[in-house]
């Protein structure tokens, strides 16, 4: 089989597809055909080596995170899937491996995929789903009401913030570029702020919940828009906010917090609750799996509405242009 694999910390260029033997189940994990494959800036970060403390300088490195597929083969002790389920679910978010022609996962690793998304959608929602329902569950505390500002609201975060505030009642306010003004309205953020055009820290309005998607609205410039008792969340720090974080939470009422994902079976089980409800999944931009290169060149570049995936297999990449249910 195929699978796509790293020997080096770099660019795109460092990527290579290589031919592997297909694994194997043991008993306790599931084979699964891949059909789908998310872009995650994670998949970056880690390939660039941003991340050595937690991924380790050990090669060669796989790619790619979260998926769908079909089960191929089980292991003796799986009672939950058998061959031809399809599934959705997401891999160890340091040492990926789901960008191949077939995985092995643990039945803790995967969900059925909801019947009402297609698979290109089920590879994007599990990453960026789970990291929007571990902020709500874990990091902020939305109330019906709640005033709620999502910088950088067009990205796969964003499209499930966005969406899941509002489910829950909140005031939703996203901050966007001009190109992602018509899906955040979409999506249905009651305010829509063209980043470009208004600058949303001199509009005079207060937030119980700031959420930096963007990573260009540090804590320091967000507190002067934070109500008396309220929370910022930073969506992907680096030990500088971590340690800044925990020590400004000490002294401050504007708490300061910091998603660290932490992938569970729940909360895959909670994202498949809100795809049921009708939670719109766009997949703006989608990829043939030998134009893998390409993919991971493009994307880190450009402002991507929604999410990123990779087809692999004999799907035609004509169904992955912008799906929505």
């Amino acid at each position: 089989m195929k699978t796509i694999s790293y020997s080096q910390f770099g660019d795109a260029d460092v990527l290579q597809m290589t031919e592997v033997v297909t694994p194997s189940v043991t008993d306790k994990t599931v084979l699964i055909k891949v059909k789908a494959v998310s872009i995650n800036p994670l998949d970056w970060k880690i390939r660039n080596g941003e991340m050595k403390l937690m991924s380790g300088s050990k090669f060669p490195k796989k790619i790619g995170i979260d998926f769908s597929g079909v089960v191929e083969d089980t292991g003796n002790s799986i009672k939950s899937y058998k061959k031809g389920d399809q599934v959705f679910g997401l891999l160890n978010v340091f040492k990926g491996g789901a960008l191949a022609e077939y995985i092995v996962a643990e039945e803790k690793d995967i969900a059925p995929k909801p019947k009402k998304i297609s698979f290109e959608q089920a590879a994007a929602a599990p990453v960026v789903g789970s990291a929007t329902i571990q902020i709500f569950q874990t990091l902020v505390s939305v109330q019906r009401g709640s005033e709620i500002l999502i910088n950088g609201g067009s990205g796969g975060i964003g499209m499930f913030a966005i969406q899941i505030a509002k489910m829950k009642g909140a005031i939703v306010t996203a901050v966007v570029s001009t190109s992602g003004l018509k899906v955040a309205k979409d999506w249905g953020s009651d305010f829509v702020i063209d980043y470009r055009k208004d600058d949303v820290l001199k509009a005079g309005k207060l937030y119980d919940i700031i959420i930096d998607l963007s990573n260009k609205m540090p804590y320091t410039k967000a507190t002067t828009i934070l109500k008396s008792s309220a929370t910022y969340v930073h969506t992907a720090p680096g030990p500088k906010e971590i340690i800044s974080s925990f020590l400004t939470n000490i002294f401050s009422n504007k708490k300061y917090k910091v998603l660290m994902l932490k992938p569970s079976l729940s909360y895959l089980i909670t994202l498949t609750k809100y795809i049921d409800l009708g939670l719109s999944i766009l997949v703006s931009k989608g990829y043939p799996f030998n134009d893998f290169k390409k993919a991971y060149t493009e994307v880190p570049k450009e402002q991507t509405i929604g999410k990123a995936v990779i087809v692999v297999g004999e799907e035609t990449i004509e169904s992955v242009s912008a799906i929505e249910p």
